[in-house]
């Protein structure tokens, strides 16, 4: 398996591809103005988009989700309580939503919400219920869902076996993501970080929505939200 990181220009978001072997290939988190590229990887590459996933509902992290899902004909799979975003990602956004109009007009895009053909939804967990996994396949790849709700009600981490975690907006390198938007909760993120983050494998890859990569181990050992959580 290899994984590919493509850099959205709405906000820097994280775009990964998830290459299986023989060419089987998972699109994670299809931020605005990257579907071009990922076009274009998949073309010169030869792969198979066998799956679009979105991390949470974020403008930033589904903006382009149409065109790529569309174009593969699958769906885009989201967690359940996340699929009210997919209507527009802009409408519960509040005070921050001029923002993102802003940065999608400066990066020459449409302002104009595409909704995906087909969306999938992974089912909603009893609230209480943060470390039960879903098992996921898109043809020969195959990974995890563990629901981490706190930056949005829905936020979702995937695992890829024990190397590595795309973590979206639940935790950065040295941060975590933010909980005052609408949809976030800070108890919850607390709670996230407790009993999912500090519990995923330590020698994991972090593969986070925003900035470079790290390690599990790192981020609890580092990481000022996260010290003293394992354990």
């Amino acid at each position: 398996m290899q994984i590919l990181t493509l850099t959205a220009p709405v906000f820097g978001a994280c775009c990964y591809l998830v290459v299986a072997d023989d060419l089987d290939t998972v699109v994670i988190d299809v931020g605005g103005g990257v579907a071009p590229e990922v076009a274009r990887v998949v073309a010169d590459r030869g792969l198979r988009v066998t799956g679009v996933l979105a991390t949470h509902g974020h403008a930033d992290h589904v903006w382009d989700a149409a065109q790529v899902a569309d174009a593969a004909g699958v769906p885009v799979t989201i967690h359940a309580r996340d699929a009210f975003r997919m209507d527009d990602p802009m409408a519960p956004l509040g005070g921050v939503r001029s923002g993102v109009f802003a940065a999608l007009q400066s990066s020459g895009l449409s302002t104009q919400w595409r909704r995906p053909a087909r969306i999938d939804l992974i089912a909603a967990k009893d609230k209480s219920d943060r470390t039960a996994d879903v098992e996921l396949t898109f043809g020969s790849v195959r990974l995890t869902a563990r629901h981490a709700p706190g930056h949005t009600e829905g936020s979702t981490l995937y695992l890829l076996d024990e190397a590595a975690v795309c973590t979206g907006d639940v935790v950065f390198r040295g941060a975590i993501g933010r909980t005052d938007l609408p949809g976030g909760d800070h108890p919850a993120m607390l709670t996230t970080l407790r009993e999912v983050i500090a519990t995923l494998p330590s020698d994991a890859v972090v593969l986070p929505g925003h900035g470079p990569a790290s390690r599990v181990a790192e981020e609890l050992a580092t990481n000022p939200f996260l010290i003293d959580l394992a354990g």
